[in-house]
């Protein structure tokens, strides 16, 4: 069985993950389902069908297809002022802290501009509990997303969008 990844998105103006269901314009035969230990940088996806707190697989698409999020950074999660991962689950406001700080510095990176000056957002994927103790997930997936139901159809990498 596998663990759930639990779906926490942060302050800094993050927009949801997640879109409203019928809200979507694609074609979702074109989707490849993939494990949330999977996903990797420059996967792009598309917005979950129903809106849920939890998730064991993500709907992967080429770039091209038109989507909503892609997947911009894996930041593994350290004790704050420290190099190093403890072994027990931080909690729910440690590991939002880290992935605003974390997410917030990787996005000027992938994308080219800051943020804060980006028509773009970020959300991201925390490990839950469950994942944490019986996984050793410690790893924060984030993602640049869109709002109000404008999809990409290209790769944001490197766009300054």
């Amino acid at each position: 069985m596998k663990v759930w990844r639990g779906v926490l998105a942060g302050g800094l103006g993050v927009a949801a993950l997640l879109a409203l269901p019928g809200c979507s314009l694609f074609d979702r035969d074109d989707t490849d389902q993939v494990s949330v230990f999977d996903v990797e940088v420059g996967d792009c996806f598309t917005a979950p069908e129903e809106i849920t707190t939890t998730f064991t697989s993500l709907d992967r698409v080429a770039c091209d297809v038109p989507h909503e999020q892609e997947a911009y950074a894996l930041a593994t999660y350290t004790d704050p002022g420290t190099d190093t991962t403890p072994d027990t689950f931080p909690g729910e406001a440690a590991l939002k802290s880290f992935a605003d700080g974390a997410c917030a510095q990787e996005y000027a990176g992938y994308v080219g501009v800051d943020y804060r000056d980006s028509e773009l957002f970020f959300t991201y994927l925390l490990p839950s509990p469950r994942s944490w103790e019986q996984d050793e997930d410690r790893t924060t997936l984030c993602f640049v997303t869109t709002t109000d139901g404008v999809q990409l159809t290209q790769s944001v990498e490197g766009t300054r969008w």
